[in-house]
């Protein structure tokens, strides 16, 4: 089994790697990482892992910043010294939860766990968990960095997510810009499809955006919307009449 650690301490990285040669010789740890960004740009250009045991305070911030910015499938056994983070670890693709000093029958029974979760069937339950009605697991935040510091953007401030010069952003309710760490392919799964439509390859837009849309040439729209230049905020001629009736849903 392929398996992750999330851990900024050394030597509890240590301990628990050779902890777990002991008891699951048959794991194998494919990396080690310190950081949410470290995490982020892991999970993102490389095959995911069978498995995550994941420390919850890492050197720039809390590990749950990392699996609200990338989907993973797999289970992760979370790790740490404080026990209040617990609801919020399930919440996401926590199957354990294990205080440090972690002990070693702790261990062996939140492997013996992991092993009854396949990821396909794992990752179904958490759509189920989060969203009983619909099945479906939308993204209700977005970690932006500004400098040196680390924002949470809540879903509902986001009025238009785009792309310019091969990079993503985000434009909020309140006149601010951020980069983002998705491509716009990525996105449209994350997003609610009630509150969020592509109009065209650069522009995935808000319900909340809605409200300027003016007639254009070639039987398509154009939207207005604060702060971004409008000349391409054009809804695809092929995209129009669904874009009607997403607005009169």
């Amino acid at each position: 089994m392929r398996i992750i650690i999330f851990e900024d301490e050394t030597r509890a990285a240590s301990y628990l790697e050779r902890l777990l040669t002991k008891v699951a010789p048959n794991m194998v740890v494919i990396a080690r990482l310190e950081s949410v960004r470290e995490g982020v740009k892991y999970l993102q250009n490389n095959p995911e892992p069978e498995l995550i045991f994941s420390d919850i305070q890492l050197a720039d911030g809390l590990s749950f910043e990392i699996y609200n910015q990338v989907q993973v499938r797999c289970p992760i056994i979370f790790t740490t010294a404080y026990d209040h983070y617990a609801i919020e670890a399930f919440k996401t693709n926590g199957i354990d939860y294990l205080l440090k000093p972690i002990e070693e029958e702790r261990l062996i029974q939140a492997i013996e766990k992991a092993k009854h979760f396949s990821p396909g069937l794992l990752f179904e339950k958490i759509l189920a968990i989060n969203n009983p009605d619909t099945g479906k697991l939308f993204k209700s935040r977005f970690m932006v960095k500004i400098g040196d510091k680390i924002k949470s953007v809540p879903i509902e401030d986001i009025l238009v997510f785009f792309s310019q010069e091969k990079a993503s952003y985000i434009r909020t309710s309140d006149a601010h810009t951020y980069c983002i760490d998705y491509a716009l392919d990525q996105l449209e799964p994350l997003l609610d499809p009630e509150k969020y439509f592509r109009i065209n390859r650069k522009y995935i837009v808000s319900i909340n955006a809605c409200s300027n849309i003016l007639a254009w040439t070639n039987s398509r729209l154009r939207l207005k919307i604060e702060g971004i230049d409008d000349s391409d905020i054009i809804v695809a001629r092929e995209r129009v009449q669904e874009f009607k009736n997403w607005l009169d849903n």
